[in-house]
C-alpha cells in the first residue's frame, strides 16, 4: 500500500494491514508518503536503497523477526529506525537499541506521538541548527562535521546512527561538563526522560564502543553517577 504525495518518503515495515492503512492515512494528512512492506525478507533491501528517510519498524513480523531486520538493516546503511514494540516488551526495545534503533514507540501506537517521534528524528538526521559547513569540533583524537553528519578517531570513519552522532555532538558542545540524563533526552532523544527508561543509557554505550574500537579512551565518557554523563576533553588527549 502507497500514499501517493511528494512529501518525505517513510518506510513502515509492518504486517498488520489495517494498522498500515490506517498510518498510512494519518501520516499522508501529516505531510508524509508512507510505503508498507510485510515482507521482513524484502524489507532491509528496501531500507537500503536510500530512497526513504526514516523507517518504522514492528518487531513481531512472521518468519523473519523484526530484531532479524534491525541487524540486516544495520549492517548495510545508518537509515534512521524507529521500532514498533508490544506494551511492556523492555526486552526487545533494549535489544532493538542496542542494535542502533534510534527510538521506539509502544503498540498500540498513538499517531500523534509517533508523529512526534518521527520528526524529532527527521530533525536530528538532518541536523537541525548545526555549525556551517566544514565546521568541526574536536577533542583528542575525536572529531565531527555537523554539517556533513561525519565522525572519526583520529583518521579512522566512525559509522554512527543517528541518535549516537547526536548524543556524541551534544557532549562535544559541552566538553567537561556535566550533562543530566534528562536534559540529554530532551535535547538528543526528543521527548522527556522516563522513569525506568534504559534507551539513553544503552545509546550511551553503543557510542562509548564505537569510539573505543576506534582506538579512543574508553573512560573519554564518563558517567556521573545518579546524575547524567561528562565528555572528558582532557582525558581523550
Amino acid at each position: 500500500m502507497k500514499v501517493a504525495t511528494t512529501s518525505v518518503e517513510i518506510l513502515l515495515i509492518d504486517d498488520d494491514a489495517d494498522l498500515c492503512e490506517m498510518l498510512g492515512e494519518y501520516l499522508a494528512g501529516e505531510g508524509f508518503a508512507v510505503t508498507a512492506c510485510a515482507n521482513g525478507e524484502a524489507a532491509a533491501d528496501m531500507a537500503a536503497s536510500g530512497r526513504y528517510a526514516a523507517v518504522l519498524l514492528d518487531i513481531m513480523l512472521p518468519r523473519v523477526s523484526g530484531i532479524d531486520v534491525l541487524r540486516q538493516i544495520r549492517a548495510r546503511c545508518g537509515v534512521p529506525v524507529i521500532m514498533l514494540t508490544a506494551k511492556g516488551s523492555d526486552i526487545d526495545r533494549v535489544i532493538g537499541l542496542e542494535l542502533g534503533a534510534d527510538d521506539y514507540v509502544p503498540k498500540p501506537c498513538y499517531p500523534r506521538e509517533l508523529v512526534a517521534r518521527l520528526r524529532a528524528v527527521l530533525r536530528r538526521t538532518q541536523g537541525g541548527a548545526v555549525a556551517e559547513r566544514g565546521d568541526e569540533l574536536a577533542a583528542g583524537p575525536v572529531s565531527i562535521v555537523p554539517s556533513q553528519r561525519t565522525a572519526r578517531v583520529g583518521a579512522q570513519a566512525v559509522d554512527l546512527t543517528v541518535t549516537e552522532f547526536n548524543l556524541l555532538e551534544y557532549l562535544l558542545r559541552n566538553a567537561d561538563r556535566a550533562v543530566s540524563k534528562d536534559d540529554l533526552s530532551l535535547q538528543v532523544l526528543g521527548r522527556p526522560r522516563m522513569p525506568y527508561d534504559r534507551s539513553l543509557d544503552v545509546h550511551v554505550g553503543n557510542l562509548r564502543q564505537k569510539l573505543s574500537a576506534a582506538g579512543a579512551p574508553e573512560s573519554m565518557i564518563a558517567t556521573v553517577w545518579g546524575f547524567g554523563y561528562r565528555l572528558d576533553a582532557q582525558q581523550a588527549e
